[in-house]
């Protein structure tokens, strides 16, 4: 087992960035957890190494950009974001500097959360964002990439939003019901994805997508 990592979370005052952190924190393989974000997390831990930076100009925190792994937890919807060059700039940009970074810095681990459909020309403005990301940080040299294409994010987020919570619990009436072909739908985790993530950066494998189904899969029988 490696030890003595360096672990960067981008995104770790969000739903799922937190509770990665969390489990990384927890986690004796790594020593340093570097955060890059906007806002402090308020957590006081031995491991913690926060980078308060503009998650739109990474490329000047290059020296800083170090580590083993690097885990992007960022995403925004088009609630909270309706502007669609500044949500392209978040879902897009600062997910493709990231692994531009992880290039450079030849860091061998890059860990994404795109989305279920994702595609680059996809009718869907969300869904061709995320694939044009996909795409993208695909092109970069870097040993292991790891894409999580979750469904609906389950679990309570700080800001509300209205419209996914109400999705949110229409699901969960509709959940027994997601098997067969519907089965890849079903809402998952944060704690799931922070899993997944963690285990397939420390298991031999090459580049690859992993899809909803999968992810339950693997963080179901860790």
């Amino acid at each position: 087992m490696e030890e003595g990592k360096t672990a960067i979370i981008l995104g770790a005052t969000g739903l799922t960035g937190s509770i990665l952190l969390t489990k990384l924190l927890k986690d004796k393989r790594y020593n340093k957890i570097k955060l890059f974000s906007r806002n402090r997390t308020n957590i006081e831990h031995p491991k913690i190494e926060e980078h308060l930076v503009d998650l739109f100009d990474l490329k000047l925190h290059e020296n800083d950009f170090t580590a083993n792994e690097v885990y992007c937890c960022i995403g925004t919807t088009r609630a909270k974001t309706p502007k669609k060059s500044t949500y392209k700039a978040i879902d897009y940009g600062i997910p493709v500097s990231a692994a531009m970074l992880c290039e450079k810095n030849n860091i061998h681990t890059f860990a994404v959360i795109s989305a279920l459909g994702a595609k680059t020309k996809s009718k869907f403005f969300y869904n061709r964002v995320k694939g044009l990301m996909e795409r993208e940080v695909l092109l970069k040299n870097i040993e292991k990439i790891i894409i999580l294409q979750p469904s609906l994010i389950s679990g309570k987020r700080e800001e509300k939003r209205t419209g996914e919570w109400l999705f949110k619990q229409l699901m969960k009436g509709l959940n027994y019901l997601m098997t067969g072909p519907l089965k890849k739908y079903q809402p998952v985790s944060p704690e799931k994805i922070a899993e997944t993530m963690i285990f397939l950066a420390n298991t031999d494998g090459k580049t690859r997508r992993i899809p909803n189904e999968q992810i339950h899969e693997i963080a179901n029988n860790l």
